[in-house]
C-alpha cells in the first residue's frame, strides 16, 4: 500500500477528474466529460482534486442547488490510495469551502453498497434524509444532509 501522508488537495480540472473516474472499478458506467460539463455549466461549483507526487488520485465535485444548499455530486479515490484518509480530507476541505461561500447545508447521495462512504458521512454528522430502493432491487440510494 502506498503511503499518502504527503497528499495535497487543491482545485482541479475536469480532465483530472475524468482520469480518476475512468479508473474506478466499481463504477459500472463512469460519467462522461460532456455529462460533467453540462451539469456544472453556469453553476457555482467546487472541484477538488487530491494529488500524490503531483498525480491526481482522488476528487470531489459539487455544485450549488440553491443559494443555501450545496450538492456534493461526485467523488472517488483510486483503489490503490484508499484507506489513507484522502476521502476524509476531501470531505473536510469541501465543507470548509462550502461554509466560506455561506451555504447553510450540504446534501450528498450514495449507494448502500459503498459502506465506507456511508460510515464516513455518518461519522461527520451527515443525517440520512431519504432512502430509495433502485427499481431493479439491487441496491438503495441514500440521501444525506448536513446543516452547516
Amino acid at each position: 500500500m502506498v503511503n499518502t501522508m504527503n497528499y495535497i488537495i487543491k482545485e482541479g480540472t475536469v480532465n483530472e477528474l475524468m482520469y480518476i473516474e475512468n479508473n474506478i472499478p466499481e463504477f459500472s458506467s463512469p460519467k462522461s466529460y460532456a455529462e460533467i460539463n453540462a451539469k456544472i455549466y453556469a453553476r457555482s461549483y467546487i472541484l477538488l482534486v487530491a494529488y500524490v507526487n503531483e498525480q491526481p488520485v482522488a476528487y470531489k465535485l459539487g455544485y450549488a442547488k440553491s443559494g443555501s444548499l450545496f450538492y456534493s455530486w461526485l467523488g472517488a479515490v483510486l483503489p490503490e490510495f484508499r484507506g489513507q484518509g484522502i476521502a476524509k480530507g476531501l470531505l473536510l476541505r469541501q465543507e470548509d469551502k462550502v461554509r466560506a461561500r455561506a451555504y447553510q447545508a450540504i446534501e450528498v447521495k450514495s449507494m448502500n453498497r459503498f459502506k465506507r462512504m456511508l460510515q464516513m458521512l455518518i461519522a461527520h454528522d451527515y443525517q440520512i434524509v431519504k432512502c430509495k430502493q433502485l427499481d431493479d432491487g439491487s441496491d438503495s440510494k441514500i440521501t444525506f444532509r448536513k446543516n452547516l
